[in-house]
C-alpha cells in the first residue's frame, strides 16, 4: 500500500483526470491490486563456488543447494572456516579435501571470501600439474637449490620443512609462503601441487598465477617432460 504522502499525490492526480471527489479517487486507487514482483533468479550456485554440482554430489551426494540449505540450518554463516569444517566432516561423515571443498564453496556462495580469497582477507594462488618422471625426482627438482634455481628464474626461497618425497613448504621473499606436495601415479609418472597463500590483494593472485604456470612449464623442460 502506498505511504500517505504518495497516496495523497496519486488521488489528486486522479481527481484532476477524473473530477472524481477525494474519497472516491481515493477508494478507486485503494482498490487496485498490487504490483507483483518479479521473483529474485535463483543464483548459479555452482558457478560461485567453483565446483560443478555434478562433481560435489558424485563425491559429497548433496547438491549445492542442499548444502547451502544443510549448512544454513546450523547457523554456519556465523562461523569460523575452521568450524564449518568441522561441521562437514563430523556431522555429514566427510572426509578430507572434500570437506574444505563444501566449506570453500559455501563461505563463497555466502560472499564470506572471493575465489582465492581467504576469510582472513588474503589469497591465494593453486596450481598442479603432471610429469613422466618418477616422484623422488620431482620432489628432488624442488629440493636442491641448484637444480631449483634452473627452472624458478633465480627466485630466492627457503625451505621450512620438508618431508620427502610427499611435501615441502617454502618462504617467499616477501614473506609469502608456498606449500607444495608431491603424488606418485605409478613408477614413472607424479604431480605436483602447490598452494602460493598469504597474498595481499587479487592483482597479486592473478600475476603470480601466471608466473606458476610459466614456471612449471620450465620445470617440464629441466626434467625432460
Amino acid at each position: 500500500m502506498p505511504r500517505d504522502k504518495d497516496l495523497k499525490r496519486l488521488v489528486r492526480t486522479r481527481m484532476q483526470k477524473t473530477g472524481e471527489a477525494y474519497t472516491a479517487a481515493r477508494a478507486q486507487i485503494l482498490s487496485k491490486p498490487r504490483r507483483k514482483t518479479s521473483p529474485a533468479p535463483t543464483p548459479d550456485y555452482a558457478e560461485l563456488a567453483g565446483t560443478s554440482d555434478g562433481t560435489i554430489k558424485q563425491k559429497t551426494g548433496c547438491t549445492w543447494e542442499r548444502w547451502v540449505k544443510a549448512l544454513d540450518h546450523h547457523g554456519a554463516e556465523k562461523m569460523s572456516h575452521r568450524d564449518i569444517a568441522r561441521l562437514v566432516n563430523t556431522t555429514y561423515k566427510i572426509d578430507g579435501w572434500w570437506s574444505q571443498t563444501v566449506t570453500v564453496g559455501y563461505e563463497r556462495i555466502k560472499g564470506l571470501r572471493a575465489k582465492g580469497q581467504r576469510r582472513d582477507g588474503s589469497y591465494e594462488v593453486n596450481k598442479s600439474r603432471t610429469f613422466g618422471v618418477p616422484v623422488a625426482t620431482l620432489y628432488d627438482a624442488w629440493a636442491e637449490p641448484r637444480l631449483r634455481g634452473r627452472w624458478l628464474d633465480g627466485e630466492s626461497v627457503k625451505v621450512r620443512t620438508a618431508t620427502r618425497p610427499k611435501s615441502m613448504r617454502l618462504g617467499w621473499s616477501d614473506g609469502t609462503i608456498v606449500v607444495v606436495g608431491f603424488i606418485a601415479k605409478g613408477a614413472s609418472r607424479s604431480a605436483v601441487s602447490l598452494v602460493h597463500t598469504k597474498l595481499q590483494d587479487k592483482e597479486a593472485a592473478t600475476r603470480l598465477k601466471e608466473y606458476w604456470s610459466e614456471r612449471l612449464d620450465a620445470l617440464g623442460e629441466v626434467l625432460g617432460d
